[in-house]
């Protein structure tokens, strides 16, 4: 969603005064901070991160600098008053009215604050975003109404707003006609999405469906999804749509219902595996990752051990875990029995070796096999490399002509690594 958001600014910013993105910071007459707020360390360093760019607007006071995002919306003039020379305050969905608040700032000499949530007006008044790349992200929805007692996002980006099912398409194909084969659709929580127009209610499932015969969509991607929406409809469109590809990351958090419920997640461990059995049954292909806590007030080494046990059952194919951390204004943050950090941080350590090993293991059934690759440029580590994914999520690099980006290959795997492929592209007449 950051990343989504941080791209739309550029857009943004270009459109509005011809603003280019530079990678020195000494370059720069505007300097932004995208900002998340799930994690206490990433919101402390956002103050770390000001107080290094400060002494760029000494040298220059016409440099302005602005924070956006998530810690934005939920410090809002804290940040003002620990960071007094900081210009701009802007929330996530308010990212359109950077022009306004640099305009402002102008005006009247004093910093700017924006963080309000007005619904849908930030996709009517966002430009249309060019790209060169085949594979682009869609936002389909903001905000969550889920409230899980961990998280803090409901507060900073507000209730769940769907976008209109016509805007959402215009999008899509304007991306398809700038080369786009490979479209992600984002949303806190993206099967939540649902939108009345006239004749038809649209859900999730129906959107997928009218994506899908968008022209030049080859794949279609998803995140995040929740346990409590994954409908039997959405299950079934894995029988029948084959541009969806054969990856699903769904959170599950713990495998202990205890902790589940003091989550307020909204599902216990066996409605989760019944999805998860379900989704295998539809395609078998699919494969599974996930989001972890661990540490979450009041849990047990138990309820820790039946996180490891439900590890194993489903044998996700990588994920990412967490040590919990108390967000401000949660109801999480007031609950007893915190976990000492020793034993969230041993915790933690269990839990990525085990879903390391698991990776590493589905990696190696993969060698041997062949898999249609979508090659997305080159190597990261190697530039004489290139990379691509496969349908069920696997980073594959390989040797091949750069003439193969944007294109789909057929890739032999040949080397599992624990976080990667190595495979060599099949040729056929």
């Amino acid at each position: 969603m950051n990343e989504y958001d941080s791209d739309k600014i550029v857009d943004v910013l270009r459109e509005y005064d011809g603003y280019e993105k530079t990678s020195d910071a000494k370059e720069a007459d505007l300097i932004l901070f995208n900002t998340c707020s799930v994690r206490e360390k990433a919101q402390e360093k956002v103050f770390s991160d000001l107080g290094r760019v400060r002494r760029l607007k000494e040298v220059n006071p016409n440099v302005r600098i602005g924070v956006g995002g998530c810690v934005a919306s939920q410090e809002g003039n804290v940040i003002i008053s620990r960071a007094p020379y900081v210009d701009l305050i802007f929330g996530p969905q308010t990212i359109h009215r950077l022009p306004a608040l640099l305009a402002a700032r102008e005006k009247k000499g004093k910093p700017q604050l924006d963080i309000s949530f007005p619904e849908v007006e930030k996709f009517d008044n966002l430009p249309i975003s060019l790209t060169t790349s085949q594979s682009a992200m869609v936002s389909i929805m903001e905000g969550c109404s889920k409230y899980c007692s961990f998280c803090v996002v409901p507060y900073t980006r507000g209730e769940e707003i769907s976008r209109p099912l016509e805007d959402v398409l215009v999008e899509v194909a304007t991306l398809t006609t700038q080369g786009v084969k490979e479209i992600t659709l984002l949303g806190q929580n993206v099967n939540a999405y649902f939108y009345e127009q006239k004749d038809e209610t649209i859900d999730f499932v129906t959107l997928l469906e009218y994506i899908s015969e968008v022209p030049g969509v080859e794949r279609i991607k998803y995140t995040t999804s929740h346990p409590k929406e994954f409908s039997d409809r959405l299950i079934a469109s894995y029988r029948t749509m084959d541009k969806l590809v054969d990856h699903v990351h769904l959170p599950v958090q713990s495998g202990s219902d205890k902790i589940l419920e003091s989550m307020k997640r909204g599902y216990t461990r066996i409605q989760y595996l019944k999805i998860i059995k379900d989704l295998k049954a539809a395609r078998s292909s699919v494969s599974i990752s996930s989001d972890f806590i661990v540490g979450f007030p009041g849990e047990t080494e138990a309820d820790f051990e039946e996180t490891i046990s439900l590890v194993d059952e489903v044998n996700f194919d990588g994920s990412f875990s967490f040590m919990y951390s108390p967000r401000p204004g949660t109801p999480a943050a007031a609950l007893p029995n915190h976990v000492p950090l020793n034993v969230k941080k041993d915790r933690l350590a269990r839990l990525q070796a085990k879903l390391s090993k698991n990776a590493l293991r589905y990696n190696q059934l993969m060698v041997g096999n062949e898999y249609e690759v979508f090659v997305e440029g080159l190597s990261k580590k190697d530039s004489s490399k290139l990379s691509g994914r496969t349908s069920n999520n696997k980073v594959v690099n390989f040797d091949g002509q750069e003439r193969l980006i944007g294109h789909t290959v057929n890739i032999r795997m040949i080397e599992a690594l624990p976080n990667s492929l190595r495979g060599e592209v099949i040729t056929r007449d």
